[in-house]
């Protein structure tokens, strides 16, 4: 039996959007909420689909980071100074909720969890967000 479990998490960072013609081009911040349903078979000891706490750190990665395009010249300036975590093209809503759903689908794997990402969200206002949603097979 197949079974869907829901995670809410939230992480602090900055971004900013080098292929963006308008204020977003500059570096700014938000508080970016993540909201990701995962499906597949509970652990037959555990009954235990996939620890929440196991998502919450994925999701914590990001968490008071500067995240920018890897193209991005502000990485070199900032690198010397502090973490950077780049993306492949402008770290958007919709490139993160790709890039987290990776990665979270990655750490299942990695553990041996049957169970990957059906649909995720990020929030990168309280009135904005991206949707990515896999088919189930």
């Amino acid at each position: 039996m197949t079974m869907t479990i829901y995670k809410e998490a939230y992480f602090e960072a900055s971004h900013r959007l080098l292929n963006y013609t308008g204020k977003c081009f500059r570096l700014h911040g938000h508080q970016w909420r993540v909201e990701v349903w995962i499906s597949g078979d509970v652990g037959p000891e555990t009954q235990i689909l996939v620890d929440y706490n196991c998502i919450k750190q994925v999701v914590n990665q990001f968490d008071h980071q500067v995240i920018l395009n890897r193209k991005d010249p502000m990485v070199e300036a900032l690198s010397p100074f502090q973490e950077v975590i780049t993306t492949e093209g402008d770290p958007t809503s919709e490139n993160l909720a790709r890039i987290i759903a990776g990665l979270l689908d990655k750490s299942c794997t990695a553990e041996g969890i049957p169970a990957s990402v059906t649909k995720i969200r990020v929030w990168e206002s309280t009135s904005c967000y991206a949707q990515l949603t896999f088919e189930v097979i």
